[in-house]
């Protein structure tokens, strides 16, 4: 298929662009290479896939209209993952307005441009985030998220809201993808693991916020690849058992769906920490810190309707995972 993704050179986008260059689409990937961390690192991604010629690449920003038009429709997409965003929820308290311009006035040049461009599926990246408040575990799809406790996390919830719209006026079928705290291999330098095998390798203290208690549900990065491209080949379909009496929050009577990504098993940061001191052979100097604001205490995805519809479930330990991660750390930095 021809596939575009959004985000190409990010830590999920690369990953998802990289799998389908394998199996043989063609991808036209959009980036803007933003500094929001180290662009080397962003570089070293793409050309992972620029050794494919059926890779093209678009250095344009999501909220230029017409750069997104004109490279959408040239490019004529059978389908669009759109993995782009300004991410992270302590960044959204420091600079809301680029959540604004990126998240929102982005995800709606997306959506213009499926419309005008005859797009069959639409998935987009939502996130754990969009529980909030909610304190009933596992969360699922189904239950009501209308509390957010972030900026980012209002505007992934407002990317849903704004997918159904479309789905519903112009039968647009579209998936929303709510990750839960992804790591490995070419990971972000904002996000924990990243940043604590930097300080313990360099003998640097590390922040641990409410004090290492809370619980995360930490999903590998191969295991969200092979959600993202599952759903992707599995196009959505009204549900004709859906009722506005009791409205069911993941499905619709549009071609729309939401699903969660995650390991379905929470772990203690403490834990976490545990594993990547033994992988590393060294102990963590640790700053212990309340939790912050915009954070939840604990993530827990139920993936019931997942496994339901396209049949997979996560499954990788944190003790796979962040042994594979310190492992390409140390050959990425040349350790």
């Amino acid at each position: 298929m021809k596939i575009v993704v959004t985000g190409s050179a990010g830590f999920i986008g690369s990953a998802v662009t990289l799998y389908l260059l394998k199996r043989g689409d063609e991808v036209l990937g959009i980036d803007n290479l933003n500094d929001y961390y180290d662009v080397t690192l962003k570089h070293s991604r793409l050309d992972r896939v620029k050794a494919y010629d059926t890779f093209t690449e678009a250095r344009i920003n999501l909220e230029d209209k017409d750069a997104v038009f004109a490279a959408i429709s040239k490019f004529k997409p059978e389908r669009i993952i759109n993995l782009a965003a300004q991410a992270g929820v302590r960044y959204s308290i420091e600079n809301p307005f680029s959540y604004v311009e990126t998240n929102l006035v982005g995800f709606i040049n997306i959506l213009e441009a499926c419309r005008h461009n005859e797009v069959k599926h639409l998935v987009y990246a939502s996130s754990s985030s969009v529980y909030g408040a909610n304190t009933k575990t596992p969360f699922s799809v189904h239950d009501n998220v209308d509390h957010p406790l972030s900026l980012y996390a209002a505007t992934k919830k407002a990317n849903e809201l704004m997918a159904h719209t479309y789905s519903n006026l112009y039968h647009l079928p579209t998936t929303g993808l709510r990750f839960f705290t992804v790591y490995g291999p070419w990971g972000r330098p904002d996000m924990a693991l990243f940043m604590f095998t930097k300080n313990i390798l360099a003998d640097k203290p590390i922040e641990v916020f409410n004090y290492g208690n809370h619980r995360r549900d930490f999903t590998y990065i191969d295991d969200i690849v092979e959600g993202v491209i599952r759903t992707l080949d599995t196009q959505p379909k009204p549900n004709p058992d859906w009722s506005g009496d009791n409205p069911d929050s993941a499905t619709s009577f549009a071609p729309y769906r939401l699903y969660n990504i995650g390991n379905n098993k929470p772990i203690e940061l403490k834990h976490y920490i545990q594993v990547l001191e033994n992988c590393l052979g060294k102990k963590a100097q640790q700053n212990l810190l309340p939790l912050q604001a915009g954070e939840v205490p604990d993530t827990f995805a139920d993936v019931e309707s997942l496994v339901a519809d396209v049949g997979y479930k996560p499954n990788t330990t944190v003790e796979v995972g962040i042994k594979n991660f310190v492992d390409w750390y140390r050959q990425y930095f040349d350790l």
